[in-house]
């Protein structure tokens, strides 16, 4: 499972963020995500007309993974295709990775605002979802995401996110889907394995009772098999 979470007081800007925006002007904004392997998301600005950025520092270490490199390749894939962040810098060091992208016009679906609207949130992630699962999955590079494993009864392959918390929607000031982030899962698989955790993260973001909504936008009736099959995988 993958967890993140608002650093807490005290946390360091890893060097190599701060290296990057002083070189180019920028100055680190916020610290945003900590991720349970420890790599850490800043946002970056700059006084003038510069846009917005977040940088994403992963370590490489006995809990690490290939993460911002994984989300680089799939970025320069799906950018182009769907709504989703674009790559402003990729650096592979010896000691982690740095992915740097231009940030999307709007706010996280678990934003306060949002999370005051939670229906509205709730139509845009399922919104985004069905958009996502309407792409040629033919054309994709990438298999499916490794906690999904080999299903041999898929409902319905298709390009998943394979981490499609709430967090990872963006929506618009007009509270309609703006785009998706966090996309080093995205592959082919099941549309079940986004949609068990999509609308189980739910819950977890806004409380209970926004499931049906959520499948009712989506444009789907629950499958409970599948969902629970998924679920259980994504706990391993």
């Amino acid at each position: 499972m993958s967890l993140a979470a608002t650093p807490p007081p005290g946390i360091r800007v890893p060097d190599p963020i701060a290296r990057w925006a002083d070189q180019r002007g920028y100055s680190v904004d916020e610290l945003i995500w900590l991720s349970e392997i420890g790599g850490i998301t800043a946002r970056l600005r700059r006084d003038d007309d510069h846009p917005t950025l977040y940088a994403k520092w992963v370590p490489y270490g006995d809990w690490t993974s290939d993460d911002a490199i994984d989300e680089a390749e799939r970025l320069s894939w799906l950018s182009g295709r769907f709504p989703s962040p674009r790559m402003a810098d990729f650096q592979d060091l010896d000691e982690g990775s740095l992915l740097v992208t231009v940030a999307l016009r709007g706010d996280s679906a678990v934003s306060e605002r949002w999370k005051r609207e939670p229906a509205t949130a709730v139509r845009a992630i399922a919104e985004g979802l069905g958009r996502l699962h309407s792409l040629d999955p033919s054309e994709s590079l990438f298999g499916a995401p490794e906690w999904i494993g080999d299903q041999d009864d898929v409902d319905h392959p298709v390009i998943i996110h394979g981490d499609a918390c709430a967090p990872n929607t963006i929506l618009g000031e007009d509270g309609r889907f703006a785009g998706i982030v966090d996309v080093g899962r995205l592959g082919v698989g099941d549309r079940w394995a986004d949609l068990a955790i999509a609308s189980w993260s739910l819950e977890w973001n806004f409380g209970p009772g926004f499931e049906e909504e959520f499948f009712a936008a989506y444009g789907e009736a629950p499958d409970p098999d599948r969902i629970r099959r998924y679920r259980d995988l994504w706990e391993r």
